[in-house]
């Protein structure tokens, strides 16, 4: 497989996964200015995915668009952290998740728009502004739970505990990350690993947080190996395109 196919599949596959996690909320959210913000961090992250995953239809030159790529792979196909595919849980769940995948691609993403692929930083450099966006977002309601009352600041770190094993895989580097860092048109995720750390660190301690011992990470996921969420989420979220393959209306 092409490095770069793969890799933007990486990229695609963690904002279309985390994007129909959130889209989940819609209707449901706490109070109706957040289940507004929540549907709208989803339609960013999706159409992240839509730019990337055109890209990489592009690079493998088999006449792949977004569309077929989004729905017509098998779970062992896609290329998204297990931290994106797990379920919503709480809501103090799906804002401590969105919050350590939030600090991490804001990062990337900055990196990212000095790629040597043109159409790639490009792309990223749009992306990056509603990265700040949500990564505000979401670090702000880390604090507000964190620090508010006992059931919050107890729901706030049980997520923080549960999630923390799913976040080693964000900085996993492999001969993919590894070729195109010496492309210049990536960057090697072990590098990122210390600025996120630090923004993670400073959140949480605002929150009064306590940060998990850094001990097992899951790992696999880059290579296809998934927990068992994510084939429920894509036969939810596959099941139209599946069910009438090229529909148009």
């Amino acid at each position: 497989m092409d490095p770069l196919f793969d890799y933007l599949l990486r990229l695609g596959d963690d904002r279309l996964v985390l994007g129909h996690r959130l889209s989940e909320w819609c209707g449901h959210g706490p109070a109706l200015e957040e289940d507004i913000a929540l549907a709208n961090v989803a339609l960013d992250l999706i159409g992240q995915a839509s730019h990337i995953l055109r890209l990489a239809g592009t690079v493998e030159g088999r006449g792949r668009d977004e569309d077929a790529l989004s729905y017509f792979r098998d779970a062992i196909e896609f290329r998204n952290v297990k931290l994106v595919e797990l379920p919503n849980g709480d809501f103090g769940q799906t804002i401590v998740r969105s919050f350590l995948f939030d600090a991490w691609s804001g990062l990337l993403l900055e990196k990212l728009q000095r790629s040597n692929h043109a159409e790639l930083a490009g792309i990223a450099a749009k992306a990056h502004k509603e990265a700040r966006y949500h990564v505000r977002h979401s670090g702000e309601w880390v604090i507000r739970l964190g620090d508010g009352t006992d059931e919050s600041h107890r729901r706030a770190q049980n997520a923080l505990d549960r999630l923390w094993p799913y976040t080693g895989e964000l900085f996993a580097s492999d001969e993919v990350d590894r070729a195109l860092a010496a492309d210049a048109v990536a960057t090697d995720p072990p590098t990122l690993q210390p600025a996120w750390r630090d923004v993670v660190t400073d959140v949480i301690r605002r929150a009064t947080l306590t940060l998990p011992v850094d001990g097992y990470m899951h790992s696999g996921a880059r290579q296809g190996r998934h927990t068992e969420h994510l084939g429920h989420l894509l036969a939810e979220m596959q099941i139209l395109a599946r069910s009438h393959p090229g529909a148009k209306w």
